[in-house]
Order: C-alpha cells, then sequence, then structure tokens
C-alpha cells in the first residue's frame, strides 16, 4: 500500500468514526469531521500533510499525490 491509498484510508476510517461517535455520544463529533474535510481539500491543493510527512519519515513508498 502506498502513501496515498494509507492517506485515504486513513481519512474514511477517522470520518466513519466521527460520524459513529456523533450517532452515539455527542453532536460535538461533527467537528472531527468537518476538520477531516477541510484537511482533505487543503491538502489537495497544497499538497501539504503532516501524515504524509510522517509516513514518508517512516519510510511508506510514496504514491502519485504526495511525493
Amino acid at each position: 500500500m502506498n502513501l496515498d491509498r494509507f492517506f485515504l484510508v486513513f481519512a474514511g476510517i477517522v470520518v466513519l468514526i466521527s460520524a459513529l461517535l456523533t450517532w452515539a455520544a455527542s453532536g460535538w463529533w461533527l467537528l472531527l469531521t468537518i476538520l477531516i474535510g477541510v484537511h482533505l481539500i487543503q491538502s489537495a491543493f497544497t499538497g501539504f500533510c503532516p501524515l504524509a510527512m510522517v509516513l514518508k519519515s517512516l519510510g511508506m513508498k510514496p504514491g502519485e499525490i504526495f511525493h
């Protein structure tokens, strides 16, 4: 699995967890979903992603998006 695919899987998992916590615990968990959405848009335009930087330093092979 390359960096791009891992990033998308990670974002999807966080969004699903946030939706589950919103349903089960509190509506405030929607803020996490909003944060992930804003970060996805920002990283699409800038190519900057702290998670990608950490994963690259751990040796994960880059994909097409995050070089």
